[in-house]
Order: C-alpha cells, then sequence, then structure tokens
C-alpha cells in the first residue's frame, strides 16, 4: 500500500489542531509528506486557543503553566530556529503562591537557595530533605525526558535498554507518590506543596507512581515562565513552523467518516470535502475517533475499556474581566485552603461535586500588560472537577459565587462589583468543543496501571496507517508530553510509510 510510486508525494491528515496535533503535521511535512491539519473548531490550538475580548481582554482558554521549557526548545530546534525567534519567555518569581490560609500564604521563589530557607523556616531539617528529594527527581526527570517520554510504547522490548534497567529501583515506579513525599516531609502544608502537580494533571497521590515526582523537579528547580502574549503566541510559534513546512489548516472542518478499505484508511470526509489520504494521525480525542469514525471492528478499545480508565480531572473555569487591579495576586495563586485530599477524594474516588473546593487563580495581566486594559486585572479561576457530572448553569453559578466569597476575603476587593467580563466552561463545554471523553480536561490519570505501554496505544492494531497522539495516549497529559507524543507518532507513521 505505502509507496506505490517512489516518486508520488504521499498525502497524510492530521485530525485536531491542538499541540499534539500541530507538532506531528511539523515533523511529517519535514520529511516532504503533503500535510493537511483539519480542526472542527474557528481556530487552531485546541485546549489552548484564546478568548479574545471585544473590551480588549486576551484570556489563554486552557494551559497556563510554562514547565519543561527545553521541550518547547527542542521542537524549534527541529526546525532550525528557537523560541525566542517567536515569543518573549518570562521567569517568573514567585513562580506561584500557595495559600492555606488568610495570612498563611507560600510564596514560591525562583532562586532555589531561598526556596531552601522557606522550606527550614517552615520545618527544620527540610531543607536538606528537599535537596535529596530534588536529587532524586531530577534522576527521573532525566531518565523521563530523555529516554521513556519518546518510547512509543508498543512492545516491552522498548525498555531492553541498560541504563532504564540499572535504573528502574530509582525511578519508583513502584512506590506511591503519597508515601515518598511523606518519608520527606512532615508538615502538612510542604506535603501538600509538593503534592499539588498530581491532584490537578492526574490522580490521588496514593495511587500516583513516585516517578512523577519529576514534575516537582521541573516546577521547583527549572522554574515556572510565562510566554508574553499568553499560550496563544506558542500555538502561533508552532503553527508558523508547520506552514513553513508546507502544511495547510483548514477550520470548521470537522471530521465526520474515515473510509477504510481493507486494513488501510482512504478517505477521510470533513465538513468541506472528501479527500485521499495515505496516512492518518488522530490527534483529536481518542474516544471520540474510535466511536464516532471508526466502526466496532476497527476499534483499538470496547466502551467498557474506556469507562473502566481512571481520567484525570474536568475543571470549573472563569474567564473574569475585571475594571479594577485586585490586590494580593500572584501570576499563579493556589488556594488549598480547605482539606486536599477530601477535594481528591471527591474528584476520584466520588465522582462528586467537591463540598469544600480548592481552586487556582491565573492573573496574568500582573505580569503582562497586553492581556487586559489599562488599570485591569485579567483572571482565569480553575477548579479540578470530576469528569462525567452535570454542570448546568445554577451550579456553576452556586460555585462561582462559593470561590468568590474565599477569592473577595482574601484580595480585599468586591471583584464581583467591577466585573467587566464573565466567561463560564465546564464539562459539558469540554464535550462540545473538543469531543472530550466525559469532559476531562487534561486526559487519563498518572496511574500505575496507566503508565507508558499501559497507556491506550499510539497504533491502531487493525488499520495500518492510523496513529493516534495527544493526551489520552503516550506520553500523557500536559503540554510538553503533548509536542512530544505529536513526534513520536509522526516518527511511526514514518515508519510505516517507508517500508
Amino acid at each position: 500500500m505505502p509507496n506505490k510510486l517512489k516518486q508520488e508525494v504521499l498525502k497524510i491528515a492530521v485530525i485536531g489542531s491542538g499541540f499534539a496535533g500541530i507538532s506531528s503535521a511539523a515533523y511529517l511535512a519535514k520529511q516532504g509528506y503533503q500535510v493537511d491539519v483539519y480542526e472542527k473548531n474557528r481556530e487552531i490550538g485546541g485546549r489552548a486557543r484564546q478568548l479574545i475580548t471585544k473590551n480588549g481582554y486576551v484570556f489563554d482558554m486552557g494551559p497556563s503553566w510554562y514547565w519543561m521549557p527545553e521541550v518547547f526548545e527542542k521542537f524549534f530546534n527541529d526546525f532550525g530556529h528557537k523560541a525566542e525567534d517567536f515569543y518573549e519567555l518570562q521567569l517568573l518569581d514567585p513562580g506561584f503562591s500557595v495559600v492555606f490560609g488568610a495570612n498563611d500564604v507560600l510564596n514560591i521563589p525562583a532562586n532555589f537557595e531561598e526556596l531552601c530557607q522557606l522550606f527550614e523556616s517552615i520545618e527544620i531539617g527540610s531543607a536538606e530533605s528537599l535537596k535529596r528529594f530534588l536529587s532524586e527527581a531530577e534522576y527521573k526527570y532525566k531518565i523521563g525526558m530523555e529516554k521513556l517520554v519518546y518510547k512509543p510504547g508498543l512492545s516491552l522490548l522498548e525498555f531492553a535498554d541498560p541504563a532504564l534497567i540499572k535504573g528502574l529501583f530509582k525511578l519508583q515506579v513502584f512506590t506511591s507518590f503519597s508515601s515518598h513525599v511523606k518519608k520527606h516531609f512532615k508538615d502538612p502544608r510542604l506535603i501538600a506543596l509538593m503534592e499539588f502537580p498530581v491532584l490537578f494533571l492526574g490522580a490521588m497521590p496514593d495511587d500516583t507512581p513516585a516517578l512523577y515526582s519529576l514534575m516537582n523537579y521541573a516546577g521547583l528547580k527549572l522554574g515556572t515562565w510565562y510566554p508574553k502574549g499568553g499560550f496563544g503566541k506558542v500555538i502561533q510559534a508552532m503553527k508558523n513552523i508547520a506552514e513553513k513546512q508546507g502544511v495547510k489548516f483548514h477550520t470548521n472542518a470537522a471530521v465526520t467518516a474515515l473510509e477504510v478499505q481493507g486494513k488501510h484508511i482512504v478517505n477521510l470526509t470533513s465538513e468541506k470535502n472528501t479527500k485521499h489520504y495515505d496516512g492518518i494521525i488522530a490527534a483529536a480525542d481518542y474516544h471520540h475517533i474510535e466511536e464516532k469514525l471508526l466502526s466496532h471492528t476497527h476499534r483499538n478499545y470496547s466502551e467498557r475499556y474506556w469507562d473502566n480508565r481512571v481520567l484525570a480531572p474536568s475543571c470549573l473555569i472563569f474567564y473574569l474581566g475585571v475594571r479594577t487591579k485586585v490586590g494580593r495576586l500572584n501570576h499563579h495563586t493556589l488556594f488549598f485552603d480547605e482539606d486536599l485530599k477530601q477535594h481528591a477524594h471527591e474528584i476520584y474516588k466520588e465522582a462528586q461535586w467537591p463540598s469544600k473546593p480548592l481552586f487556582y487563580v491565573c492573573c496574568p495581566s500582573v505580569s503582562d500588560p497586553t492581556v487586559a486594559p489599562d488599570k485591569h486585572e485579567n483572571l482565569f479561576i480553575l477548579m479540578p472537577l470530576a469528569p462525567g457530572v452535570k454542570d448546568p448553569e445554577t451550579i456553576r453559578e452556586q460555585y462561582f459565587n462559593t470561590i468568590m466569597d474565599r477569592l473577595e476575603a482574601y484580595t480585599g476587593t468586591p471583584i464581583r462589583q467591577h466585573l467587566d467580563y464573565k466567561k463560564s466552561y465546564c464539562v459539558s463545554d469540554f464535550m462540545a468543543d473538543y469531543n472530550s471523553y466525559k469532559g476531562n480536561a487534561y486526559g487519563l490519570a498518572n496511574t500505575l496501571m496507566q503508565t507508558a505501554n499501559l497507556k491506550p496505544s499510539l497504533k491502531n492494531k487493525k488499520i495500518h496507517n492510523l496513529f493516534y497522539a495527544g493526551q489520552l495516549t503516550v506520553p500523557g497529559p500536559g503540554v510538553p508530553p503533548s509536542i512530544i507524543s505529536g513526534n513520536v507518532a509522526a516518527q511511526q507513521l514514518i515508519k510505516y510509510l517507508k517500508k
């Protein structure tokens, strides 16, 4: 089937224009393939789209944490560029703040020595514990980011690597994240600080492998960055790279059918046309591709399989424009003034709306005057939530007021009286805009049974020229893994087409 005529330019379709889709398209086009990207929405970017209002606010609709900058840098380097060719990066200091009470706030400094001093001021001996913890996490990060994340997860033989085998014990795949943290720290505030990345991006700390302390290394040692103008600048930069390679983007072009002949997809039908393709990268929601575009006989997984997956959270988001400056907020502020374990339990074990929610506030206008009018504030408020719950306007509004009561008390600003813009976004919006399975926001939880080769396969086992990319396959959720996922899927399709 592939390479019927050596001189023929093979055509590839990418479904979805998030980070994974743009990444895969760029790498494929660089190898000389003719690539079309199909996006169901009006703008490209998937969850990283921007919401630009008539009265001058620029909201990042999804990702707001720029961690692991070298992953972004590698993408641009692979095409002869640097990130700074397209946007300016700012190291945030403090990287983020954690609110445990009105007068109990941890500002996490960018400088590591200052961070050690902060830990020591909270718990005697914890500075040395932090150094040991992050030294172990650095090892996991280097093995994870240099070796594990680029594995396609198609065979256990991929892990027949002396360095991986030798370091398996040090990777702590079979140790719980929670017990690992508690071996190093006793103060509940330090424990919550170390556990927060897995709550917002994964699973219960008890159910997450200690391997993922690599996230702590990324956030506390490599720093928290901000691309001036927001994440939309990153999407536009990657689109620019892709278009330079010859990629064509088609928006308002939802894919409605995939025609299979034998063991190959031969035609793709979108809302715009039907076209022949030699290969497909499905970088949209994996479950949606299988459920809506493939017959039972061509799917990798059953509905029962998907229903048994542990999903990372969905979330309730509010985009707020405020006609006044808001006190006490840094760029990233986490409100942990309620019980972390209870909120996590209500996400992962009960699948219910939280009784006493934790939430996160991003105020990019603190760092970037271009995202809000002069003397105004841009607020992005996110509350982690169980996927699949019903989210009527009445419940959204109830939680809006619960959050605002606490936020206004903390900041001393009557935010609701100064609202210039307000929009909510929740489970049903994720489903409508991204065909997101159960309205999840972050993909699959990083549990032991959903790590590496145990994630949904990036290769369709019944259709030879169909590969998957994005947060529901390897390497997992988050922006850097999605960029890597697009690259890995592209390499696998190239490998197949060159047979």
